[in-house]
């Protein structure tokens, strides 16, 4: 179950529209082992894509270096999807290389940049194998763990 505090959900959903229809991406960093989301990381999708994310290699060399220098790991890595469900594409899978990070996908299909609920869910991707976990999001009156239409 991923466990995220309801500003980081606002941070991730607001990156996805503002970046609609090109793909957003980014992580939310937490301390190493504590699987706990804390820190948010909107990063720029140097492919530029509707249909693709690709982080910028020398940004991504630069995070991790700054991971390590904080002690802290990738717990969330999201992204989001223009055009189609929230729900991990082929290619998705395949560059899914932290088999401990909750992978979030955000879908800004039915309203993109505009007002409107998206689908907020997260998977975990461990060797090809894709597996939906809950989401329960903290800091708010009413706790939900319902993945699919947080907004």
């Amino acid at each position: 179950m991923l466990r995220i505090d309801q500003s980081l959900v606002d941070a991730i959903v607001a990156h996805a529209k503002r970046d609609h229809p090109v793909e957003a991406c980014g992580m939310v960093a937490g301390p190493i082992g504590s699987d706990r989301p804390e820190r948010f990381i909107e990063m720029v999708n140097a492919a530029g894509s509707p249909t693709f994310y690709e982080y910028d290699s020398t940004d991504l060399l630069q995070l991790y270096k700054d991971l390590d220098d904080r002690d802290e790991e990738p717990v969330v890595i999201y992204h989001s999807h223009t055009a189609t469900e929230a729900y991990p594409s082929v290619t998705d899978i395949k560059l899914a290389s932290e088999p401990g990070a909750h992978y979030v996908l955000v879908s800004t299909e039915k309203h993109g940049n505009n007002d409107g609920a998206v689908e907020f869910r997260s998977y975990r991707i461990v060797d090809g194998q894709v597996t939906e976990e809950p989401v329960e999001i903290v800091g708010t009156d009413t706790p939900s763990d319902n993945p699919r239409s947080e907004s």
